[in-house]
């Protein structure tokens, strides 16, 4: 198990609360706990595309596909599902990449961990909804160009980078 970070990055929310998200490369969740998995993301790969959504609450801004890990669920089952409700897509293979621990600098938030996947997808039909209308489109883009969308800075880098590893890989 890595336990030096890999990148650490801090971030001014809009409340004013600073995080400071830091990045682990693994092959493995279980020395998680659990209960403090707090979201699960896909980088997903349909055919040489990657999809991204689009998320209502802020038009415009877009993703890759995933989101919360529900009450019960396991951070597993929740991507799954996440993809099928937010992408109408089937996960036929999935490994994790890493995970970001998010710490509330001001300590007044127990920290969690954000688990991020590399995923090979194929479509169930076309995207019609998302059940919990927060997805409003469905993209497919060249990896190169996820930038165009959304720029996680140097720890997004490295989340598309160990994706396109693994996807050569196969």
């Amino acid at each position: 198990m890595n336990t030096k970070p890999h990148l650490t990055n801090t971030y001014l929310g809009k409340s004013g609360t600073t995080y400071l998200f830091e990045y682990f490369q693994v092959d493995s969740f279980n020395h998680l706990p659990h209960n403090e998995c707090a979201q699960a993301y896909g980088i997903c790969f349909l055919k040489d595309k990657i999809l991204i959504v689009n998320n209502i609450a802020k038009p415009g801004s877009y993703t890759p596909v995933g989101g919360s890990v529900e009450e019960g669920e396991n951070p597993d089952d929740a991507l799954v599902r996440e993809v099928q409700e937010e992408s109408n897509m089937k996960v036929v293979h999935f490994q994790p990449i890493g995970y970001q621990k998010v710490t509330d600098v001001s300590g007044v938030q127990k920290p969690y961990y954000q688990l991020r996947y590399f995923c090979i997808v194929e479509s169930y039909g076309p995207f019609v909804s998302d059940p919990a209308g927060k997805v409003t489109e469905v993209l497919k883009v060249d990896p190169k160009d996820y930038k165009k969308y959304f720029d996680w800075g140097e720890i997004g880098d490295s989340i598309i980078n160990r994706a396109l590893e693994l996807k050569e890989e196969l």
